[in-house]
């Protein structure tokens, strides 16, 4: 396909406006040619470049939430499109992230977008869910043996729960072997030297860049 790289600066421009339509028809007649692995690749790049452009527009102001939340989706049904032609190369995962809502905390939005974008950087995603304890993030590190683990809240009690459960795995004996990211509204850089966490956001594409970051 002589002219993928003209199309792919279209595409992330495409992803970058939230434009479903356009997007999921390029990347019908791209699975049409009967592309590559290695185009495919080029093509979910192109993709994750896109929602780089969103994230900045968040950061901007020009988008909000709801707009997160649509960009998740929509890369999720572009990954969907395009798993036909993506083969074995690209499901090799960059890392494993242990991701929840710390206990006495239920909001998700926050949480859900991380997962979304940190699944279409190519991370292998375990969300345990909300409202979760000590135990239950364990239990997870302990099954699956992540890199990352990451914790969300958006009240200002998540933060205790995060120590507690940070403090949990230092008794365990399982705290040096990963790193924590921890999000939310509340998370300041105090908060995360206080419960000991390894780097906080407040910005779910800031966060995966963090992430990436770790297992480069």
């Amino acid at each position: 396909m002589a002219d993928l790289a003209m199309d792919l600066s279209v595409l992330t421009q495409a992803v970058g406006d939230l434009d479903e339509d356009q997007v999921l028809e390029m990347l019908n007649e791209f699975v049409e040619t009967n592309p590559s692995e290695e185009d495919a690749q080029k093509v979910v790049n192109a993709c994750q470049r896109g929602m780089a452009i969103v994230g900045d527009l968040f950061d901007k102001g020009e988008y909000f939430v709801g707009d997160l939340i649509f960009a998740g989706e929509l890369l999720t049904s572009a990954i969907e499109t395009l798993k036909p032609v993506i083969g074995s190369g690209s499901t090799e995962k960059v890392g494993k992230i242990v991701l929840g809502t710390v206990e006495g905390d239920l909001h998700d939005i926050g949480k859900n977008i991380f997962r979304s974008m940190s699944e279409a950087a190519g991370f292998e995603v375990y969300d345990i869910g909300i409202d979760q304890s000590a135990d239950a993030f364990l239990e997870k590190i302990k099954e699956v043996k992540p890199q990352i683990v990451g914790m969300s809240g958006v009240l200002t009690l998540a933060i205790d729960s995060m120590k507690n459960i940070i403090d949990e795995m230092k008794s365990q004996g399982v705290r040096d072997d990963v790193k924590i990211i921890i999000g939310g509204n509340p998370v300041t850089k105090e908060a995360c030297e206080h419960v000991g966490a390894d780097a906080f956001t407040t910005n779910a594409a800031e966060g995966v860049k963090i992430c990436q970051g770790w297992v480069s």
